[in-house]
């Protein structure tokens, strides 16, 4: 029993890369603190330890979950584990989750685990760190606002990164353990889509290939078959029209991820740079995110810089917004806040990643109305 409740005591599933960097930001949260960690892979595990030096490691998920020094679960292990994991959980002891996205990589998953969270009775938290950074924070407010665009008309993401790391096993070269591009990368970028419109979509189509990356890689499994760049188009209910450019061999960039909103009576824009560390040297200071506001009359963008924190920004790869997530997370256990991202928004983005795979596979436009992918049975914010 946790005697102090100030303090929040977090059990890990998983620790690889991302893993740690959720470490990383849990050491920077007051009265918090990592008690167990459950990682197979020894080097992990040992490269885990050394950030969380007052937890034990584990020998399986259930000890980690049914340890009496654990307030909360954090679960970042591959994809293809997620829903799994979830339902064991479930079965032993409903604690707050933070589930790193994607919630599922099937849709056979799909519709168990809608079911699983209407029924499990502490919070559920899809991490979708790309909403909590600092200018796409900025952008979604201007945007909400209404003041500079009017109602919004058109969206679009565009992602200019590296290709896939390698992970642990390589596990995420294959479409069978992560989902596919779409489902394991672009989740992200589907939940913001959601997210910043305000409505459901309701048909996606999407062309893509695998055109550079990893095809000189040769497992026992053979090539990998993973997505390396896409464009997807989704149509939203209430008339909006989103667009996502996705390329994984153009780390040569200034900014990894540009997004645009349009409406009647202006623009808005963010610009975010990839990870610091990825920055070469020889070219001095990383870039600074920026947002641009441009209305129509009077003419004349507005360029506003948005610092993020330097200690935050070290923590993660994910421009600051894996601190700013775990803030948020860390109340809701605290019982002094409400989940932002829940087990819901984390579904309909797996969904609607599966159905642009389909389309890129098919070549057809998928309907998110009616049919396999259909949303319908999962409830709605908008």
């Amino acid at each position: 029993m946790n005697n102090d409740p100030l303090q929040v005591r977090y059990g890990i599933i998983g620790c690889g890369m991302m893993g740690q960097e959720h470490l990383r930001n849990i050491a920077l949260l007051p009265g918090a603190r990592v008690t167990r960690i459950f990682e197979p892979d020894e080097a992990m595990a040992q490269s885990s330890l050394a950030l969380a030096p007052g937890a034990q490691r584990a020998c399986s998920l259930e000890e980690v979950v049914t340890s009496p020094d654990v307030d909360c679960l954090l679960i970042a292990s591959p994809n293809f584990c997620h829903a799994g994991q979830l339902r064991a959980i479930a079965s032993l002891r409903p604690l707050p989750v933070l589930l790193e996205k994607p919630a599922c990589t099937q849709l056979s998953d799909v519709r168990e685990l809608a079911a699983l969270g209407a029924s499990y009775s502490a919070p559920i938290w899809v991490a979708m760190e790309y909403r909590y950074m600092p200018p796409v924070t900025r952008l979604t407010e201007e945007v909400h606002k209404a003041v500079t665009l009017g109602p919004l008309a058109m969206l679009s993401i565009r992602e200019h990164r590296f290709p896939f790391l390698v992970k642990v096993g390589d596990w995420n070269r294959f479409n069978r353990y992560t989902g596919g591009t779409l489902v394991e990368k672009c989740c992200h970028f589907f939940d913001l889509m959601r997210h910043v419109v305000r409505s459901e979509p309701i048909r996606v189509y999407a062309s893509a290939g695998v055109d550079h990356n990893h095809l000189d890689e040769r497992y026992s499994e053979g090539t990998p078959d993973i997505l390396d760049n896409a464009y997807v188009i989704v149509d939203f209910a209430g008339g909006q029209r989103a667009m996502l450019e996705l390329c994984m061999f153009a780390e040569g960039s200034r900014y990894q991820e540009e997004i645009s909103v349009v409406g009647p009576h202006g623009k808005v824009e963010c610009f975010v740079p990839g990870p610091g560390r990825f920055w070469p040297e020889n070219l001095g200071e990383a870039p600074v995110p920026k947002v641009v506001i441009s209305p129509r009359n009077p003419k004349g963008p507005r360029e506003l810089d948005v610092p993020v924190d330097p200690v935050a920004l070290a923590a993660g790869d994910h421009n600051g917004s894996t601190l700013y997530q775990h803030q948020r997370f860390n109340a809701v256990v605290r019982g002094q806040g409400h989940v932002e991202v829940g087990l819901d928004d984390g579904l309909a983005a797996v969904l609607m990643g599966l159905a642009a795979q389909e389309s890129a596979r098919t070549g057809q436009a998928i309907s998110l109305v009616d049919g396999d992918f259909s949303l319908k049975g999962l409830p709605s914010k908008h």
